[in-house]
């Protein structure tokens, strides 16, 4: 096997598409022998030597001119045989490592075949780096994605980032490079470096990067996410056994780098957050928390909506391991785990994805479709195999290698419509010429129906701010196939009504009913998140009017009525105590506020309250979504601006057709403006005692301390309908729960 110049220079110049083939052991053709070659920058002599058997032939490589090539022949070999290479550099300092090239591939012919079909399950099994042991020999498997590329290397902290030590050899068609690299571990740092389509040197970091140098740097570290010994089988088979729909949820949104800090400067750490945050969510009765986006992100203030390595956990909090750790002490408490997951875009980084192969490889190549205008970021080519195998992967790999109880789908009506943001002639309309995204539904569905099916329980929830029909709706009937949907148009409406001085309310209490007219349409989720809070909009208690007092009593009576409103619930962390100043990523919470006055402490006190009504009573969950799980005792009194409506669980079968009463009756009343209501009669569905189960009115919350000594009793009296009633006391700004006894 007589090496050709032109082969020669393609080594050398770095341009052979499948090094493999010329370096490593190879037999000579047409006589006895083998030729091993080796391509070593910074090696003076090379010598070979048997790994396993000392019969074995050891000779010297010699170098092949100018070049970086080294070739050795023996004809006292008759067959190919495990070897070393004995490498002295230009200062004499010797290694001795096994020969990457003389490795077999180690991604097979299936995975070729569903990578080229994208449907490969577990693509991060396969891509990226792959710490293994391959025929008795440790290191790690590295492969990239890049079908256009001319040549691509892996450099690294152990070959000086040098791009001529390790070319990757190209895998057939399906345009995955890869290579083998002996002895390299856990927590070497690489990087890709490419010769584009159009002969550009690029140097990228892993799309499948499981671990990152903190940012600005952006090489990748080799780990293994596999490593981490789960204990929680018991919290995930309670989970897959749930019926999430008529179970509370209460979600408690958390940015991890602001919840608490240790310093100014310094944010506490996945392992730091663990037993706080636990017994935080514990003393506050929420059932799950929600991370703003965890994967890394360069730039901070995008808090985590800019990724650019989805299925690496951002290093600023610890390793891998440190946050499977942090899920790991939740599911132990018993709290469930979502993640904010942005599959809509991602940033124009030249290290990143962008342009990843010197072509459009991941975003569409035209701006009007591969462009979002509103934050300056690429769109995913969701009609790509590859790209979409890419993203179902990186979803499944957040369930199977964090256990994530749900995934938060950001921006979805930004995938949704081809005219998102985009002005006319600024769009390509679908194959039928219209402004949906065809491919973006195909996607979602498929990443709907690949999520349930593996991981049972789990849960999907979109952030869609449109009408688009069916989101929370199966494939099969024509849906999306999430589980719930942020009702923005509750949040909008209800937020506008609450930021009103009490004395415009009455003409505006249809922004408070008219959720209802449509709230049957979709498994709506009632979210107060972090978008509430940001950008010159204010806290959530800068927002309510008045002085102290009553902006208290408005931000009590707004949580109130988002935990007894049919829908599961989120709030942004802060908005508990009555976090004054707007959300800054870069500071902690104002957490000195619960020891100045009553006001912020009694507003925590009443959060942990609704918690613990809300999980303890069926009423208030068991039938989100059914008709007969919620009526409007009276919505009309817009003068006085008060409102009563019932929860009831679902009616209970007791056999033969014939039906129980409701398991449980919960009646809330409203009193939104500063007066009192005395005397103020309510219709009731039952007869007997009702007993006053919240008011956030009372003096443990910040209030005045009105009601109605605990219970009220029913008086055959018939108003609203209903055969009884009762007179009521309503305290200013005020939420009543009662509660048949």
């Amino acid at each position: 096997m007589i090496l050709t110049p032109a082969e020669l220079a393609s080594l050398s110049e770095l341009r052979h598409a499948s090094p493999h083939s010329l370096l490593g052991m190879h037999a000579l053709d047409g006589r006895k022998g083998v030729v091993v070659r080796a391509q070593a920058p910074d090696a003076a002599r090379i010598e070979l030597v048997p790994t396993h058997e000392s019969h074995r032939p050891h000779f010297p490589l010699t170098r092949l001119g100018d070049t970086t090539v080294f070739e050795g022949t023996t004809d006292a070999a008759t067959e190919i045989y495990a070897y070393d290479l004995v490498i002295t550099d230009h200062a004499g300092q010797r290694r001795q490592q096994r020969d990457a090239y003389s490795f077999l591939p180690t991604l097979g012919e299936t995975d070729l075949y569903l990578i080229g079909e994208g449907k490969h399950r577990k693509l991060y099994d396969v891509l990226g780096a792959q710490p293994r042991t391959v025929d008795g020999v440790r290191g790690t498997s590295f492969a990239v994605w890049a079908p256009n590329a001319r040549r691509v290397s892996v450099v690294g902290s152990w070959n000086h980032w040098d791009g001529r030590a390790h070319p990757m050899r190209l895998l057939g068609s399906t345009g995955v490079w890869e290579i083998f690299i002996p002895g390299v571990g856990v927590g070497s740092l690489y990087k890709f470096e490419l010769t584009d389509s159009e002969g550009r040197p690029r140097l990228k970091t892993d799309p499948f990067g499981l671990y990152f140098e903190q940012p600005p740097k952006n090489a990748a570290i080799v780990w293994d996410t596999r490593r981490f010994q789960w204990d929680d089988a018991s919290w995930l088979k309670r989970r897959s056994e749930t019926q999430w729909l008529r179970a509370p949820i209460s979600i408690y949104e958390l940015h991890l780098g602001s919840w608490r800090k240790r310093s100014a400067f310094e944010s506490w750490s996945y392992r730091d957050l663990a037993q706080p945050l636990i017994d935080y969510l514990r003393r506050m009765a929420f059932t799950h928390v929600e991370f703003l986006p965890v994967s890394e992100h360069a730039f901070y203030p995008s808090w985590g909506y800019q990724v650019t390595g989805f299925f690496a956990p951002t290093s600023r909090y610890g390793t891998p391991d440190d946050l499977q750790f942090l899920i790991q002490s939740l599911h132990e408490a018993g709290i469930g785990v979502l993640i904010d997951w942005v599959p809509g875009h991602f940033p124009k980084d030249d290290w990143s994805l962008a342009r990843f192969d010197g072509t459009a490889l991941y975003e569409h190549a035209d701006p009007r479709q591969g462009s979002q205008p509103d934050w300056g970021t690429l769109v995913f080519n969701y009609g790509r195999n590859e790209v979409r195998n890419f993203l179902t992967a990186n979803a499944l790999y957040w369930a199977d290698r964090f256990h994530v109880d749900g995934l938060r789908v950001d921006a979805v009506a930004s995938m949704l419509y081809l005219d998102y943001s985009r002005k006319d002639g600024e769009w390509v309309p679908n194959k039928y010429g219209g402004r949906e995204n065809l491919e973006a539904v195909a996607f979602l569905r498929q990443f709907n129906e690949l999520t349930h099916t593996e991981f049972p329980g789990i849960l999907t929830i979109a952030e869609e701010s449109t009408a688009w029909p069916m989101v929370s709706r199966p494939p099969w009937l024509g849906g999306l196939g999430f589980d719930f949907k942020w009702n923005m148009g509750w949040m909008h409406d209800t937020l506008g009504y609450f930021k009103r001085d009490p004395v415009y309310r009455k003409y505006h209490q249809n922004d408070l009913t008219f959720a209802m007219l449509y709230h049957l349409q979709e498994n709506y989720i009632l979210p107060l998140s972090h978008d509430e809070v940001v950008h010159g909009k204010g806290s959530l208690r800068k927002r309510m009017p008045g002085d102290d007092w009553r902006s208290f009593a408005n931000l009590r009576a707004l949580l109130g009525y988002q935990w007894m409103f049919p829908g599961k619930k989120l709030l942004f962390m802060g908005g508990e105590f009555g976090q004054v100043a707007e959300w800054n990523e870069n500071a902690s919470l104002d957490w000195w506020l619960l020891g100045h006055g009553p006001f912020h402490q009694g507003l925590q006190d009443w959060v942990a309250d609704l918690n613990s009504l809300y999980q303890s009573e069926p009423a208030l969950s068991r039938s989100d979504y059914e008709a007969e799980g919620f009526w409007w005792m009276d919505c009309g009194d817009h003068e006085h601006s008060v409102l009563s409506f019932v929860r009831q669980s679902p009616i209970r079968d007791i056999g033969d057709g014939v039906s129980a009463r409701p398991a449980s009756v919960v009646l809330v009343i409203l009193n939104l403006t500063p007066d009192v209501r005395r005397n103020y009669r309510i219709g009731l569905p039952k007869p007997g005692q009702w007993t006053e189960a919240l008011n956030s009115d009372s003096q443990r919350y910040g209030g005045g301390n009105l009601g109605n000594a605990g219970a009220v009793t029913a008086e055959e009296y018939s108003v609203h309908g209903q055969r009884w009633s009762a007179l009521f006391t309503l305290p200013p700004l005020s939420i009543l729960v009662f509660r048949a006894s």
